[in-house]
């Protein structure tokens, strides 16, 4: 198992820069695909990025896409999302999870341990 907890969130200004850190902890999370998405109240969770073990592969979701790039430090049990130049429409809860397995990882339900959430609200 795997504790997962974020920090970052917080107001910034459209065009800003804020970075969101996810710590792990219990089993190490290097072991894991680890994704970041986030959640509009009654919403459904929508995928933002993942990276997988080592880093060498990283997706994102079309809407932040050369705006927002996932990190991981493996020593560290740390993944980080920079958000650059964000838009108001990034306004929401953003949450830190690690994935199951290497399969649909693009999807929440793909995903088995998550954190508490982050909330981000970009002011235009």
């Amino acid at each position: 198992q795997v504790q997962l907890v974020e920090s970052g969130g917080g107001l910034v200004q459209a065009g800003g820069s804020l970075r969101l850190a996810c710590a792990a902890s219990g089993r190490t999370s290097s072991s894991y695909i680890m994704g970041w998405f986030r959640q509009l109240p009654g919403k459904e969770r929508e995928f933002v990025a993942f990276i997988t073990q080592t880093g060498g592969i990283t997706d994102y979701a079309d809407a932040v896409k050369g705006r927002f790039t996932i990190s991981r430090d493996n020593a560290k049990n740390t993944v980080d999302l920079q958000m650059s130049s964000p838009k108001p429409e990034d306004t929401a809860v953003y949450y830190c999870a690690a994935a199951r397995g290497p399969y649909d990882v693009r999807n929440w339900y793909a995903y088995g341990y998550w954190g508490q959430g982050t909330q981000v609200t970009v002011s235009s």
